[in-house]
């Protein structure tokens, strides 16, 4: 492999491009009220790119600068095969890669924590809105608690850093957020809250749904003692982090709606056809699969296409809920763009 180019990937506004999240499927084996509708129609399998061509996206971007990969879906785990991209990504570890990560809903964790671990994967993100068995049910219209719960004992056994993270969500979980930050601590998990994101339609009112995060703090702050945080890891989220005296551990907070947090934006999403989303908020976008395919140069092709999306990136997302009843901001779901 060769070493990262010195030509990194910045964009108009002076922020360096360090991290991306490469989604490698829409498909997910649950369908949480926020995020997806019950009966998903879900992308042809020809539309995907390979294994290898993700591979070789991923170790473009590799070249030009980008230390952080994160592998999203959908659900990645359920991607036939996965566990060779991460193997074969796992190896470019050191070698410009700086860590390789994952987000999952964890129901196909334990059987793959242990392989995970070997190919490099030391953190693991998974999404968790409730402890209740019935309320997930609700959220997740599956009833796969024990599975999710399973996956992530066995990650952190594996050795993984396991961080929950959790949708506020009105009426469904907004009782249960300090017991589940409870949870967390006792477990030695992180945890980060976050807004209802307008990502296509899923047969609910997000504004029904959404709950600000600074209200959620508020009521936080009236047992705990929140401490913030400064971030110190360059390759991190958009999460703000505070530590909690009373417990000893974090709880970070991503807000979309109400703490726009673009300002320090370093990272893209690639979709698994293709696509790459300069913003999670926009709809610009830039094809990556058609000059993968077709050009004589594949390698050049690229490196033309992801110039010109960084020179397109915006300075802001245009994410809002206003009004009950109200089409989402994006017509395309989370799961299309990778989480």
């Amino acid at each position: 492999m060769t070493s990262p180019s010195p030509t990194p990937l910045r964009d108009t506004f002076g922020r360096q491009v360090t991290y991306l999240r490469l989604s490698v499927t829409d498909r997910c084996d649950l369908r949480c009220t926020y995020c997806m509708a019950e009966a998903m129609t879900f992308l042809p399998r020809k539309d995907l790119l390979t294994l290898e061509e993700l591979e070789f996206v991923a170790k473009a971007f590799i070249r030009r600068g980008v230390r952080k990969i994160r592998i999203t879906g959908g659900e990645p785990l359920v991607r036939k095969d996965i566990l060779t991209l991460f193997g074969n990504l796992g190896a470019a570890l050191g070698q410009g890669l700086e860590e390789l990560t994952l987000t999952t809903n964890a129901t196909q964790l334990a059987q793959h924590a242990d392989d995970l671990a070997r190919a490099g994967v030391r953190r693991v993100n998974v999404s968790l809105d409730t402890l209740d068995r019935n309320r997930f049910e609700e959220i997740a219209r599956r009833d796969q608690l024990a599975q999710v719960l399973d996956g992530i004992h066995a990650a952190k056994a594996a050795g993984q850093k396991v961080k929950i993270n959790t949708v506020a969500l009105k009426h469904q979980n907004a009782d249960e957020l300090s017991d589940i930050i409870s949870w967390c601590h006792e477990q030695g998990h992180d945890i980060s809250l976050i807004e209802v994101m307008p990502l296509g339609e899923t047969g609910e009112d997000r504004f029904d749904q959404y709950i600000p995060l600074d209200l959620v703090q508020q009521k936080l702050e009236t047992h705990w003692t929140l401490d913030p945080e400064e971030k110190t890891d360059p390759l991190a989220g958009p999460s703000r982090y505070f530590r909690i005296r009373e417990t000893g551990g974090r709880v970070g907070f991503i807000t979309p709606l109400t703490n726009n947090f673009c300002t320090g934006c370093n990272r893209v999403r690639v979709t698994c056809t293709g696509r790459i989303y300069m913003c999670l908020g926009q709809n610009s976008h830039i094809d990556l699969r058609t000059p993968l395919r077709e050009s004589t140069d594949p390698e050049k092709a690229l490196d033309e296409a992801l110039d010109a999306a960084l020179f397109a990136k915006p300075e802001r997302h245009d994410f809002a809920i206003r009004s009950p009843g109200e089409a989402p901001s994006l017509r395309r779901h989370m799961s299309v763009t990778g989480g």
